[in-house]
C-alpha cells in the first residue's frame, strides 16, 4: 500500500456528498488510466491524475456510464486511495463483483460485459470510454517483452515493448540494474495504453550487461501478477518472486574497431 494512502476523512466526506450534496470542485483531471480505448472486462482499478492536490470526496460523483446511457449501479468499492501527494485518485471496481463465482458477482452480475462500451464520468462530465474486451485471466508474461537496444555513451530511452498493458501505477516496479546488481538512477513512464515502459537514465549508457528486474507485485489492470492471477483460489497465490531479464549495451563500431587494433 506505499504508493496509496487511505485519506483520513475520506468517507465522511463521501458521507457528506451523499446526504447534502457537499463537494469542493476538484482541479482538472490531467489523465485516466487505464489510457487505452479498450479493457478487459474484469477490469479491476482506474487511476485519475488531476492537476492539483484535491481536497475531499471526489468518489461519490464518478459513475461509470453503459453505451444506452444508463448509469451502472453499485460497480466501486466505496474507499478512496491516493497518491501521497494528493493529486491521483486510484477507484477499485468493486471485486465481489469483478471475480467470478463469488455471491455479488452470481446475484448483481458482472460490472463490464464483453462487447459493450462504458463511459467514466466525474459531475455527469465524460472523461473516458472504453470498448470493453474479453476477460483477462492472464499476468504479465516478462519472457514475452521486446527490449530494443540502446547504443552507448547516450541517454536514450531504452524502450520495452510489453505482452500487455500493466497498471498505470505500476511504471516504477520495473528497474534497470548494472552487472553488479546496483540500480541505475533515472526516469520511468509508461505510454501507449499502458503497454510501452521507457527509461531514460541519468547517466549515459556504458557498454556491459544490464538486467531488467521486474518485480514480484507488479499487476495489469485486472489485478493479474507477474507471478499469480487474481482469479486463482485462496491459499493457491505463489510467493510473489521478481523477475529478470537481461540485456547488452554495445560499444560503438568505432570503439571497438579502435580496441581490436590496439590488441597486441
Amino acid at each position: 500500500m506505499g504508493r496509496y494512502r487511505w485519506r483520513q476523512g475520506a468517507a465522511a466526506a463521501l458521507l457528506a456528498a451523499v446526504l447534502y450534496g457537499v463537494h469542493a470542485q476538484p482541479a482538472p483531471v490531467h489523465q485516466v488510466r487505464p489510457s487505452a480505448d479498450h479493457v478487459p472486462a474484469n477490469l479491476l482499478r482506474i487511476s485519475l491524475e488531476f492537476a492539483a492536490p484535491v481536497e475531499g470526496g471526489v468518489l461519490s460523483r464518478l459513475a461509470l456510464i453503459d453505451g444506452g446511457g444508463s448509469v451502472i449501479e453499485g460497480p466501486f468499492l466505496p474507499q478512496e486511495l491516493w497518491s501521497p501527494d494528493g493529486r491521483v485518485l486510484t477507484v477499485l471496481l468493486h471485486p465481489g463483483r469483478v471475480k467470478s463465482g463469488l455471491r455479488a458477482h452470481e446475484a448483481l452480475g458482472p460490472i463490464l460485459r464483453t462487447g459493450h462500451t462504458v463511459t467514466l464520468t466525474l459531475d455527469s462530465h465524460p472523461l473516458h470510454r472504453w470498448r470493453i474486451d474479453a476477460a483477462d485471466t492472464v499476468g504479465p508474461v516478462v519472457r514475452a517483452w521486446r527490449v530494443a537496444p540502446v547504443g552507448a555513451g547516450t541517454r536514450h530511452a531504452l524502450v520495452v515493448m510489453l505482452d500487455g498493458a500493466i497498471d498505470g501505477r505500476d511504471a516504477d516496479f520495473i528497474a534497470v540494474a548494472d552487472a553488479d546488481g546496483r540500480r541505475l538512477r533515472g526516469q520511468a513512464a509508461l505510454g501507449i495504453g499502458e503497454t510501452r515502459w521507457a527509461f531514460t537514465p541519468a547517466q549515459p549508457w556504458r557498454p556491459g550487461r544490464y538486467r531488467l528486474v521486474v518485480r514480484g507485485l507488479m499487476e495489469d489492470a485486472a489485478g493479474n501478477r507477474v507471478n499469480g492471477h487474481f482469479e486463482t483460489a485462496p491459499g493457491g497465490v505463489p510467493a510473489a518472486a521478481d523477475q529478470v531479464r537481461s540485456f547488452i549495451v554495445e560499444a560503438p563500431a568505432g570503439a571497438a574497431a579502435r580496441r581490436r587494433r590496439q590488441d597486441p
